[in-house]
C-alpha cells in the first residue's frame, strides 16, 4: 500500500502552517503562499489517487488475463456455469474477500471443475478475478470450495461466476 497520500497531506498542512506563521510576511503574502501550498498539496493528492486507481485497474486486468489463460488450458471442458452457486462475500480481517462456492454435479459421471469467480464493485467494475479448482465431484454430488481475492478489496464487493468448466 502506498504511503503517498498521508505524506502529501502532511506536506500541504505544514506549508499552510508555515505560510501563516512566517513573521516577515504580510497577510496577503501569507494567504497567497498558503493558497499555492494548498493547490500543490491537492495536485499531489490527485496524482497519488490516480496512481492508486491505475494500479488497481492493472491488477484486475492481470488477474483476469491469468484466469482466461487457466481456462483456455483445459481441453475438452464443458460449460458448467449452471452447476455453480456462490454464497455471500465476506471480508476477512486481512481485507481480502472470500466467497463460498458450491458445485453441484447433475450429470451421471464424476467431473473436476475449474471456476472463474469475479469480484466486482457495486457499479459492476471488475476488482479482481480468481480461479478455483474443485477435484472430482461424484455424479449427483456436491462439493464446497472458497474463492479468495488475490488482494485487499474496498467498498461493496459482489461476486459472480465469470466462467466454469467441468472435465
Amino acid at each position: 500500500m502506498s504511503h503517498r497520500l498521508p505524506a502529501a497531506t502532511a506536506a500541504a498542512v505544514a506549508a499552510l502552517l508555515l505560510a501563516g506563521c512566517s513573521s516577515g510576511s504580510n497577510p496577503t503574502s501569507a494567504a497567497s503562499s498558503a493558497l499555492a501550498a494548498a493547490r500543490s498539496g491537492a495536485s499531489a493528492l490527485a496524482s497519488a489517487a490516480n496512481g492508486l486507481a491505475s494500479s488497481a485497474a492493472s491488477a484486475a486486468a492481470s488477474a483476469e488475463s491469468a484466469a482466461s489463460s487457466a481456462l483456455a488450458g483445459i481441453k475438452g471442458g464443458l460449460d458448467a456455469k449452471s452447476d455453480i452457486g456462490l454464497g455471500a462475500v465476506v471480508t476477512g480481517s486481512d481485507g481480502r474477500s472470500d466467497v463460498p462456492v458450491t458445485v453441484t454435479n447433475r450429470s451421471t459421471q464424476g467431473y473436476r471443475y475449474t471456476v472463474q469467480v469475479n469480484f466486482d464493485d457495486d457499479t459492476g467494475k471488475l476488482l479482481d478475478t480468481v480461479i478455483v479448482n474443485v477435484p472430482e465431484v461424484a455424479a449427483g454430488g456436491t462439493a464446497q470450495a472458497t474463492a479468495r481475492s488475490n488482494r485487499t478489496l474496498s467498498g461493496t464487493v459482489k461476486a459472480a461466476v465469470g466462467n466454469a468448466l467441468r472435465y
